[in-house]
């Protein structure tokens, strides 16, 4: 009985994950090492709809499951006392989740949940009848896929349509949302004002700031609020909500008004400080807009010409841009939001004046030419934006948590990698490259589901061009083999 408790309590852990909202549909293999007898491995099914979590272990019901950035939060009835409720809370790193558990054992436990993407996945990522049975098995209309693989982008494939009312079919150039993996590109662009002498990585925030200031108070009395926390999700900054984007034609926020909240036109809350800076991590789409609005008035333009100009030009990404809305000219070559069915939504797409956070349109072309200029600044073999010296803090975590400035960092295996997910009304997508090996893949769907979809995709990928994020591990003995 004791063992089946334990058991439950772990399979609820793996119940839920978030990336800045991402779809944790699916399913998630679980670890415990108890004190006494053998380790238990246990399997659960998890199912996301935005931002509330379901699912069950052994058969227990989930009875309140909520993401919130990379935090994931859990209510669920002791199996063994249905009237006594534990918390499971829950902080995402890749393809795993690190639970505690409160309230179901005699102390606090922590578990982990890993991702389960199957091992003996059969299939290339390049033949179209095994992409298509996945993109009907999980409801997804179209994907496009970037491969990289020594620094080079070895393979641009597109399966599907990017409208399921028109059949307009997914090809290589269709812009997708980027969602979230906005953040990285934007903060290159603020790393790049860095390297200019604009303002200092760890200089306060509130004086780069003009027309809009963070308001402060006890929390900032020791260390301000920089760039680098602002960039990394350790600012302090208390909303872990993602923007749900406004409709077409709607009437727009100013990036003040959107850190104010509140009052219309905003949609959300206000952004401000819960904690003092570098004491935790909690993921803050708001934070990314408070860094956004200092790098445009530090520079004197707008940040969607700030991006084109120092980022995505020199890069060579030529189908992206951070315009919100879309330009006009742009609206015929981009795919349209489909729901968790596969369905058209009502409008086509969400337009996102969060720019930096969430307001990328580009193809997984672009983002694979992006991933391969950050492998190889850090390594000194490209200077086209960064130096060497300025690109490594866009893979060097600041100290507290997974992140770095941008990008999320993660071991997979033997290797490190840097990440990030995206979801937006319609899109899933997903970046991830090795720090030195020079491999990589971008995944970009248009659909809601398209989350649950992603892991399998990356996972054929790995296996065919033979990431060490699948290597065994490296055995533990003395001498030679």
């Amino acid at each position: 009985m004791k063992r089946l408790f334990l058991i439950c309590m772990l399979l609820l852990i793996a119940t839920s994950f978030p990336s800045s909202q991402t779809d944790v549909t699916g399913r998630w293999r679980g670890v415990i090492l108890p004190p006494i007898g053998p380790s238990q491995e246990f399997t659960l099914e998890l199912k996301s709809d935005g931002t509330t979590v379901s699912g069950s272990v052994l058969g227990a019901t989930i009875k309140e499951g909520r993401i919130e950035g990379n935090t994931i939060s859990l209510k669920v009835a002791n199996p063994g006392n249905p009237s006594q409720e534990g918390t499971l809370t829950g902080q995402l790193s890749g393809d795993e989740i690190v639970f505690k558990v409160v309230g179901l054992l005699p102390g606090p436990v922590q578990f982990v949940a890993r991702r389960d993407v199957g091992a003996d996945l059969e299939g290339s990522i390049s033949d179209p009848a095994v992409v298509a049975k996945l993109l009907k098995e999980f409801n997804v209309p179209g994907v496009s896929i970037a491969v990289i693989q020594d620094f080079k982008i070895v393979l641009a494939v597109a399966y599907g349509v990017a409208d399921v009312e028109t059949d307009t079919p997914v090809t290589v150039d269709t812009l997708f949302q980027a969602a979230s993996i906005s953040k990285p590109v934007a903060a290159m662009a603020s790393l790049k004002a860095v390297q200019s002498g604009l303002f200092g990585l760890d200089q306060n925030v509130n004086a780069i700031l003009k027309s809009w200031k963070l308001p402060e108070g006890q929390f900032t009395k020791d260390r301000p609020v920089t760039p680098r926390t602002l960039m990394s999700h350790t600012s302090g900054t208390g909303d872990g909500f993602g923007f749900p984007g406004y409709a077409p034609g709607a009437p727009l926020p100013t990036i003040p008004q959107i850190l104010d909240g509140v009052q219309p036109p905003s949609n959300l809350r206000a952004v401000r400080l819960e904690r003092a800076p570098l004491t935790g991590v909690k993921y803050s789409g708001g934070a990314v807009m408070i860094q956004q609005l200092a790098l445009a008035e530090a520079v004197g333009k707008p940040f969607a010409q700030i991006a084109h100009d120092w980022v995505l030009n020199p890069i060579g990404m030529t189908n992206s841009t951070f315009e919100q809305p879309l330009p006009v000219q742009r609206e015929k070559q981009a795919a349209r939001a489909h729901n968790f069915s596969g369905s058209r939504m009502g409008d086509p797409w969400h337009v996102y004046p969060e720019q930096a956070a969430a307001g990328l349109w580009t193809t997984p072309t672009d983002l694979a030419k992006f991933a391969i200029e950050v492998q190889l600044a850090v390594l000194g073999k490209s200077s086209r934006v960064l130096s060497q010296t300025t690109a490594q803090q866009m893979v060097t975590p600041v100290g507290v948590g997974p992140f770095a400035v941008g990008f999320e960092m993660s071991r997979q295996g033997e290797g490190w990698y840097f990440q990030h997910g995206g979801s937006n009304w319609g899109f899933q997508c997903d970046l991830m490259a090795h720090r030195v090996h020079g491999y990589g893949a971008v995944i970009m769907t248009n659909s809601d589901s398209g989350g649950a979809l992603i892991p399998r995709l990356r996972r054929l990928i790995q296996q065919e061009y033979k990431w060490d994020a699948i290597n065994p591990p490296i055995p533990r003995r003395y001498g030679p083999v």
